[in-house]
């Protein structure tokens, strides 16, 4: 297959259950970048099956990592995609256009994303269309710094196409259980850093709030029972992030520390020290996510 001048940044860990899959969709890419933080299983000898370039880097949080892969692309045009993620072909036909049309104004363009969790198109509760940009110019876009929540910026037109990005979230509850773990401990590290606080009851009315919205509100109610374990597994990642902030706070406090970004002194103890105290050592730096 004749390749286009695009490049594909790509951050994996332990992704052998979906890295195959991911670049048999990537067949027209001229490069492929892949930046891994310590994968065990076999997804850099699956990777090197497909000519990827293999970058092995400390994980510095998905912001950043994945910064780091759009820094090794030598391409005119970037498609940011995650492992779990899959370029139909109707899709790639349109990106081909695009990155091939010496015409074409725009800086970036956005794509909306099915998402898919166990079995089922979730069309509900803010899982549709969720519009991401993923491709734009070299010189035009760069990943936000956020540690979790990350989005690619672009500076100058974004097109928004109707072209679809395929995205097959984890459906394994266990495997959702450990990664929510380790989400809220990066969303509460986050929450940290900006200075804000929290308590156990106020975790609980987050959480409740967003079950509501999630599947009555938002009407996850209408995607059956993957609606309803979608709905609970925000809820109680919501719950986790905050009850986790307001350990943080307190633990910092008997320290007699200032939160970085809120001002006055450095903290006398680092986030991640403090983070080691309050999560369970089961999990990965990927999760049950939809990021932008």
């Amino acid at each position: 297959m004749e390749k286009v001048p695009l490049a594909v940044a790509i951050i994996t860990k332990n992704e052998e259950e979906n890295i195959r899959s991911c670049l048999q969709s990537l067949s027209f890419a001229g490069q492929i970048v892949i930046v891994d933080s310590g994968s065990t299983d076999k997804t850099l000898e699956i990777a090197a099956e497909f000519d990827c370039e293999i970058y092995s880097e400390e994980w510095r949080g998905f912001g950043p990592q994945k910064q780091l892969a759009i820094e090794k692309c030598r391409q005119p045009w970037i498609l940011v995609l995650d492992a779990d993620e899959r370029i139909p072909p109707d899709t790639a036909d349109i990106i081909k256009k695009i990155v091939t049309d010496s015409n074409v104004k725009e800086a970036g363009f956005s794509f909306p994303r099915k998402n898919y969790f166990q079995g089922r198109w979730i069309k509900h509760a803010g899982w549709w269309p969720d519009r991401i940009i993923r491709l734009f110019r070299k010189e035009a876009g760069r990943m936000t710094t956020a540690i979790v929540h990350e989005s690619v910026e672009v500076q100058g037109m974004v097109g928004a196409l109707d072209a679809v990005i395929d995205h097959y979230t984890e459906s394994r509850l266990g495997k959702i259980i450990q990664k929510i773990d380790k989400y809220s401990t990066l969303g509460a590290e986050a929450a940290f850093r900006e200075g804000k606080k929290s308590s156990t009851g106020g975790a609980f009315m987050r959480a409740f709030f967003t079950f509501v919205q999630d599947y009555f509100f938002r009407l996850g109610i209408l995607d059956g029972m993957p609606g309803l374990t979608l709905a609970v597994t925000d809820s109680v990642n919501k719950f986790f992030k905050y009850a986790k902030l307001s350990e943080l706070v307190k633990i910092n406090r008997s320290g007699g520390a200032t939160p970085a970004g809120a001002g006055g002194s450095s903290p006398k103890y680092d986030i991640p020290r403090i983070a080691e105290r309050i999560q369970s050592p089961a999990g990965e730096e990927d999760v049950l996510r939809r990021g932008k």
